[in-house]
Formats: C-alpha cells, sequence, structure tokens
C-alpha cells in the first residue's frame, strides 16, 4: 500500500484528507512542516499533499526545502488549497508542484487525481530504475576491461567499492561532508569510483603488468592515467550527454592520487581544493594496496594498514575522513578477512 503524508494546520482538513484517503492509502495526518520533516527522518511517502498557508513554514517553503534535498527531491508535491489563483498555481508548478487541487475537495476527484499522479510516478521510477542498470552494467564492462589488463592489482575494483560504501556510510552517520555526499546520489556515486582507474587502459602492458618496481620514466608515465582518466570520461560525457554520473566518475579518475598536503598528482591541489570524491578515494585506494600483494611488496596487515593511513592524516589524507575511518576500521577488516575466505585457488590440471 502506498503511503500518503497529509500536511496542514487545520485538524478537520486532516480528518477530512483521512477519511477520504485511508481505505486506498496508509495515510500520515502531520500538523505542521517541522512535524513532516522528523517523520521524513524514517518513513519515504510516495506523494506528499500540502497546504500552503500554514504558520512558522509556509507550503511554498516546504516544497522549496523538499526540492533543495536529493533525498527528498523526487517525491511528488500537491498542494492541497484553498487558493486557486493563476499566479500562486504558476509560482507552485514553477517550484515543482505536480498538482493543485482546491478544498473543499470531493472524495472522487481527489482520490481520481492521487491515483494518476503516482502512476504516472511509478512508471518515471520504472524507467529510472532501468537507466540505472544499464548505467551500472556500463560501468561495469568498462570497469572489468581495466581490470583485465591489469593482472597484478587483481579484484581492486571490487575491493575497493565495498569499502567505499562502508566508508562513505559512516561519513553521513557521523555528519562529516554529509550533506554533499547526500546531494550526490550515494549508490550512483560509489558505482561511479568503480573507474578511478578506467586511464590505466591506455598504459602499455609492459608498464602495467612489470613483475618489479617500476623506473622513474615508467612511474611519470603510469601517474599519467589520472588525466588519461578524465579525458575518457569527458569524451563519454560530450558523446551520450551523460552528466552528474559521469561528472563524479572524473573526479575519482583525476583526483584520487593528489594529497592533502599539495604533493600529489596529477595537478597538485591542496586540501579541500580536491574533490571530497578524491580525497575518500584516496584513503580507500591506498588501504586496499597496503593490504594487497605487489610484486615489490607482499600485503601489510590490517593493523600495519591503518597506522599507515593514521601518519598520513594531514599530509596524504583529509584529516576528517581519516578520523572517521580509524572509528570503522574494524568493518574494514572484517571484510578483507572475507574477501580473503572468497578466493578460491584451482588445482592446476594434470
Amino acid at each position: 500500500m502506498k503511503t500518503i503524508f497529509v500536511v496542514d494546520d487545520t485538524k478537520i482538513n486532516l480528518l477530512d484528507a483521512e477519511e477520504a484517503l485511508s481505505e486506498n492509502y496508509n495515510v500520515f495526518t502531520l500538523l505542521s512542516a517541522s512535524i513532516m520533516f522528523d517523520v521524513l527522518e524514517n518513513v519515504q511517502p510516495d506523494l506528499i499533499l500540502l497546504d500552503i498557508l500554514m504558520p512558522n513554514m509556509d507550503g511554498f517553503e516546504v516544497l522549496e526545502k523538499l526540492k533543495s534535498n536529493k533525498k527528498y527531491m523526487d517525491i511528488p508535491v500537491v498542494f492541497l488549497t484553498s487558493q486557486n489563483d493563476a499566479i500562486t498555481e504558476a509560482r507552485g508548478f514553477k517550484m515543482g508542484a505536480v498538482d493543485f487541487i482546491t478544498k473543499p475537495f470531493s472524495k472522487p476527484v481527489l482520490l481520481n487525481r492521487l491515483e494518476a499522479h503516482l502512476y504516472m510516478e511509478s512508471k518515471i521510477r520504472e524507467r529510472t530504475e532501468k537507466h540505472l542498470r544499464l548505467q551500472n552494467s556500463l560501468i561495469s564492462v568498462l570497469a572489468n576491461m581495466v581490470e583485465g589488463r591489469d593482472t597484478l592489482t587483481g579484484n581492486h575494483i571490487e575491493r575497493t567499492t565495498n569499502y567505499m560504501y562502508i566508508l562513505v556510510n559512516a561519513m553521513i552517520e557521523r555528519g562529516v561532508y554529509a550533506d554533499e555526499i547526500q546531494s550526490w546520489g550515494i549508490d550512483s556515486v560509489v558505482s561511479s569510483a568503480r573507474l578511478h582507474d578506467i586511464g590505466k587502459i591506455v598504459v602499455t602492458d609492459l608498464i602495467l603488468n612489470k613483475p618489479g618496481r617500476l623506473t622513474t620514466e615508467e612511474y611519470e608515465i603510469m601517474k599519467k592515467h589520472t588525466i588519461e582518466g578524465e579525458k575518457l570520461i569527458d569524451i563519454i560525457i560530450t558523446q551520450s550527454g551523460e552528466g552528474d554520473f559521469l561528472r563524479n566518475a572524473g573526479l575519482f579518475a583525476g583526483n584520487h592520487h593528489e594529497r592533502w598536503d599539495g604533493t600529489g598528482y596529477p595537478y597538485r591541489l591542496k586540501g579541500e581544493e580536491i574533490s571530497l570524491q578524491g580525497r575518500i578515494m584516496a584513503v580507500v585506494d591506498v588501504y586496499d594496496a597496503l593490504v594487497s600483494d605487489r610484486p615489490y611488496k607482499k600485503a601489510f596487515t590490517h593493523e600495519k594498514a591503518v597506522e599507515i593511513i593514521t601518519e598520513g592524516s594531514g599530509t596524504q589524507f583529509d584529516p576528517q575522513i581519516v578520523s572517521v575511518f580509524l572509528e570503522i576500521n574494524g568493518f574494514f577488516a572484517e571484510l578483507l578477512e572475507e574477501m580473503k575466505k572468497s578466493v578460491t585457488v584451482k588445482e592446476p590440471q594434470a
């Protein structure tokens, strides 16, 4: 059963709406905008019926606040109001309201209008989900192409994606850059992080899979994978018209080797000049490199990796992100052990 919020400062209006809707929907009747936003923390409605003339925060202010938050901006809002003049309606539609229903309303009209909007919303959601599946499939193919060539860092993309989810959610829970992260759309952005090493696709196999330390010249070539990754993603954006998703991927690709103190590459960005995407990826990427075998080193223990990242706080890494990492690094350790157990070594065939 779909959920409807009815927000109105008059109790009789709430009772009328609840009586009209309760047989068909799960109805929350809310006497103020502040109560609605409190409930929104735990319940996501399919549609909001919103009065305009309310004390403290009127309907237009509520709508503006909803539309400015990535978490709530796609909830359809219908104004249920006695104001039905053309100027009011024009303002509401411009701000993103999907309809106006005049009070007093008839039950059949209210039900039919809501059913139509919810049907359209379900179709839009279906198309969006289909688009996201296609988008994630594309990302998987591109990421796997890179990982298929880089034989020395097996499953790096899968591991860093899992670590990224843990760290990003922990940052939100602790209020560390939470507003910016939530404005991205977490699932979409974490998925786009899988392209952070896409620039390696243009690096020669002789360097990419060299069984030993790189020379200074080879390392300079390898460092260019950041810029090449940005270029490849810019080409895809230009040709596909895709926006935020790939722009985030470009920031992951171009910034994940920058350092907080400004000594990283390719642009020697410093502090918050580095995108938040790049600063988060830097911690995740380095952790995975430390706890993984490489031709030039054995894997460090989880404890040693945590020690090295701690030492890099304020020089290599954003101190606030490291602080969150230190609080939740046990989850990294658990995931690392799970992934080690899931790796099966095939016996050579006779």
